[in-house]
């Protein structure tokens, strides 16, 4: 007999991040981060394989530790925050080392893929089961509504349209 129960693991706000880097001026590359998010897994299987997973992430608290630059990102020109606060994500499918979704920024979602790595499960001092991922993949922000551009006297483009994703991702089981 087949068991369906599906365990819940909520993230780990506090063990986690969520980052992205760009190219700026195509010679140096910004990181930045969401300090807000929330997400969780859906697990029939102690290694996740075939899991769903989901997270969201507040768009306002984007932090690239120069707040003229995050001033810009929160605008019309980038992620336009009064009309589209967070950004979500939900996978389709995970094998174990991808992970296939869809993620929607600024109202447009498009099918992505993530490397990812299960880091294993632990439990910590204080009794608590808890999961590690890490997952990295590359979107075009010019294709979720992010097409804000500009060039450089140079010919330079001042903002790469490839952006990395990196995720580092602990859960607790509940």
């Amino acid at each position: 007999m087949e068991n369906n129960t599906k365990t819940i693991w909520n993230i780990d706000a506090t063990h986690s991040e969520i980052n992205f880097k760009v190219k700026h001026m195509m010679i140096s590359t910004v990181t930045g981060s969401f300090e807000k998010f929330d997400g969780k897994i859906e697990s029939a299987n102690a290694d996740f394989i075939g899991a769903e997973f989901s997270f969201s992430a507040e768009i306002n608290s984007v932090n690239t530790k120069n707040n003229d630059r995050d001033n810009h990102l929160r605008s019309a020109d980038f992620f336009e925050i009064e009309k589209h606060p967070e950004l979500k994500f939900t996978s389709k499918s995970f094998d174990g080392n991808e992970m296939l979704g869809d993620l929607t920024i600024k109202g447009i979602t498009k099918e992505i893929r993530l490397a990812t790595d299960y880091n294993g499960t632990a439990v910590d001092p204080y009794g608590q089961t808890k999961a590690g991922f890490e997952l990295e993949g590359q979107i075009s922000r010019k294709e979720f509504g992010l097409t804000w551009s500009a060039v450089t006297e140079a010919g330079s483009v001042v903002v790469s349209d490839k952006v990395k994703l990196i995720a580092s991702l602990q859960f607790i089981k509940q």
